[in-house]
């Protein structure tokens, strides 16, 4: 049989993968039973499984939850089937995967990135969700795989289970990476940083939908991808009685407040497009009582990582002249990012056509632009600058609703068609040419 037939014998267990890790979602740095079963999995196909520290550098981590929050998604992640001494040894929130298949002969590194969280969401009960009418939704209260990351789990284990299959016909060496954090951009960079892509000579990754939404087809090269910052700002003023004696307080609320409109006034910059916003801001205890305390989450985004830099310096003027405005203390904390990044147009192409000549694809198309962030871009970025070849891929399947929206859902039938196509990619390039 063809890579393409044996990936379709694949689609019933793939398809049980992905409603696996759908119906036990974990967000950022909690993917302690994902990454167990992965692990497992990885064990079994005989590749070389590295995790933990070993793999994730702890001074770039960003976003981790606190210990005691992390500890309880532990012992749930225990309670629901994962391995124990596995899980154990990702205390800390070190749930990124790393596994090499070496082949033994002479040839190139190729690697593959999947991200495995989930969202903070809360997944559609209706019943005419098909997660909630076949009985696989999401049990985990505000988590919800509404991007299709439990997809992509699903197409990482197919394309490790093609490779095992065929490692006689590799060369070189095949390199698979499970990164834990994409959605709020965290958990590349700190694996970047542990230098996990560092001997890459080719790079691919992917998503499903987007601008593929159509059953059975491949986008070879993804651009458009936006730099981006996320930022976390507490402000501290002084509380005090409303009536009685307003003078005395400082009010953190109003301060955070003119920040938030004030953010929207940033020019915009000659060097291409760029995107600001503030998407929570908590404050006040009670309508009596002058607000001493007010947090705010916001994010900036730029065509390139020059128009995002210049976004987050003007955010960081806008918020400290907003705090001096109202005499209180400010604190701000970078939470997570990513860097815009260059296609690889020759690469993409040469990636279309082996795919058109290897796979059974209704239609491959070569390029589409994104027009959002990924944190994928890190990898891509350290690849290329090591002298190796990025691309980034988007796989075809009709979706229900949006991506981040809870009534997502997906074709499942995408998931054996990328497998297929990413094992071809890596029999190709895998190749001392």
């Amino acid at each position: 049989m063809t890579i393409w037939q044996e990936a379709e014998c694949l689609r019933n267990k793939l398809a049980a993968v992905r409603r696996d890790v759908h119906q036990h979602p974990e967000t950022g740095w909690t993917e302690f039973r994902t990454a167990s079963f992965i692990i497992k999995e990885l064990q079994y196909l005989g590749y070389n499984v590295a995790f933990g520290k070993a793999v994730i550098n702890e001074e770039y981590m960003r976003g981790v939850p606190l210990a005691d929050v992390l500890a309880e998604y532990q012992e749930r992640a225990i309670r629901e089937g994962a391995d124990p001494k596995l899980v154990e040894q990702m205390t800390g929130g070190f749930t990124g995967v790393v596994a090499v298949l070496d082949s033994g002969k002479a040839g190139k590194t190729v690697a593959f990135r999947f991200d495995i969280d989930s969202n903070d969401a809360i997944e559609c009960k209706n019943i005419e969700h098909r997660p909630s009418a076949e009985g696989f939704a999401s049990e985990h209260e505000c988590a919800m795989h509404a991007c299709g990351h439990d997809g992509h789990v699903a197409i990482g284990l197919g394309l490790a289970r093609l490779l095992a299959a065929h490692k006689d016909e590799l060369r070189g060496r095949i390199k698979l990476i499970f990164q834990p954090a994409e959605e709020g951009v965290r958990g590349a960079y700190a694996m970047m940083k542990a230098g996990v892509v560092d001997d890459v000579d080719y790079f691919f990754s992917g998503h499903v939908g987007f601008k593929a939404t159509t059953d059975n087809t491949i986008i070879a090269r993804t651009d458009g991808f936006l730099a981006t910052t996320k930022i976390n700002a507490e402000f501290k003023g002084v509380s005090a009685h409303a009536g009685a004696a307003p003078e005395a307080g400082k009010n953190a609320l109003l301060a955070a407040a003119q920040a938030a409109i004030s953010l929207n006034t940033i020019a915009r910059h000659s060097g291409g497009a760029s995107r600001i916003n503030v998407g929570v801001l908590n404050a006040g205890t009670g309508r009596n009582v002058v607000p001493d305390y007010a947090t705010m989450q916001l994010e900036t985004r730029g065509e390139t990582t020059e128009v995002n830099d210049f976004m987050v310096q003007e955010a960081e003027r806008i918020l400290h002249a907003c705090a001096a405005m109202y005499d209180v203390q400010l604190t701000t904390s970078i939470v997570g990012s990513a860097p815009s990044c260059v296609p690889d147009n020759e690469l993409g192409s040469l990636a279309a056509k082996i795919i058109k000549e290897k796979c059974g694809y209704a239609a491959v198309l070569e390029n589409a632009h994104i027009g959002c962030s990924e944190d994928c871009s890190y990898f891509m970025e350290r690849v290329q600058e090591l002298g190796g070849r990025a691309l980034f891929m988007m796989y075809g399947t009709k979706i229900v609703a949006g991506h981040h929206n809870d009534h997502f859902d997906f074709n499942e039938d995408c998931l054996w068609r990328a497998s297929a196509a990413l094992a071809e990619l890596a029999m190709h390039f895998s190749k001392d040419e």
